[in-house]
Formats: C-alpha cells, structure tokens, sequence
C-alpha cells in the first residue's frame, strides 16, 4: 500500500511539474502592467509557480540521486522544505493581499 501512495505522489509532482512550466508560460507577459494590483498579483502567482517547479525538481532529483550520497541528498531534502514552505507563504500572500487592497478602498 505504501508503495501505491508513493507512486501516485510521484505522479502528481510530476504533472504539476509540467502544469507550473505551463502556468509560468501563461504569466509570462512582457508588457508592463499599468495596475500596481494586477502586477503585485502575478507576481505572487509566478512565485508561487517558480518556487512549486523548484520543489519538482529537488523531488526528481532526489529520487534519482544515489543514496550514498548523503550529503547531496541532505541538500535536496533542504531544498524542497524550503520550496514547499515558500510555495505555502505565497499562495498564502494572495488573499491577504486582496484583503488588505480590499480594505484600503473602503
């Protein structure tokens, strides 16, 4: 049984893998927006993406790596902590940002 959670967790790192290169895409305008709000937004949803393909490919990574090599996986085990955490803090960061734009207007 453990072994089918680990393999359907594998699977879903890795379609979200490919759905934040696709979010990322998406995001990406090359015009500067005119709304500071609008900007702030995609920033944070960019973040958010970037920081989830960081946290894919620590993940990838660190099954592939030999695990004689404790020190790289050390690393990686660090790498995604942190990405995961950073994904949370900016997914997080969008609705209180809204709120406090919210809040501003009244």
């Amino acid at each position: 049984m453990h072994s089918v959670n680990l393999f359907c967790h594998e699977f879903v790192v890795a379609v979200s893998f490919v759905a934040c290169i696709l979010g990322i895409a998406l995001l990406w305008d090359g015009k500067q927006q005119k709304d500071e709000i609008e900007e702030t937004e995609r920033i944070l949803f960019r973040m958010s993406f970037t920081y989830w393909l960081v946290y894919c490919v620590a993940f990838g990574i660190e099954k592939i790596v030999l695990p004689d090599w404790e020190t790289v996986l050390m690393s990686l085990k660090i790498t995604t902590a942190l990405s995961y955490f950073l994904t949370f803090s900016c997914i997080l960061s969008l609705p209180l940002h809204k709120f406090a734009v919210h809040r501003v207007e009244e």
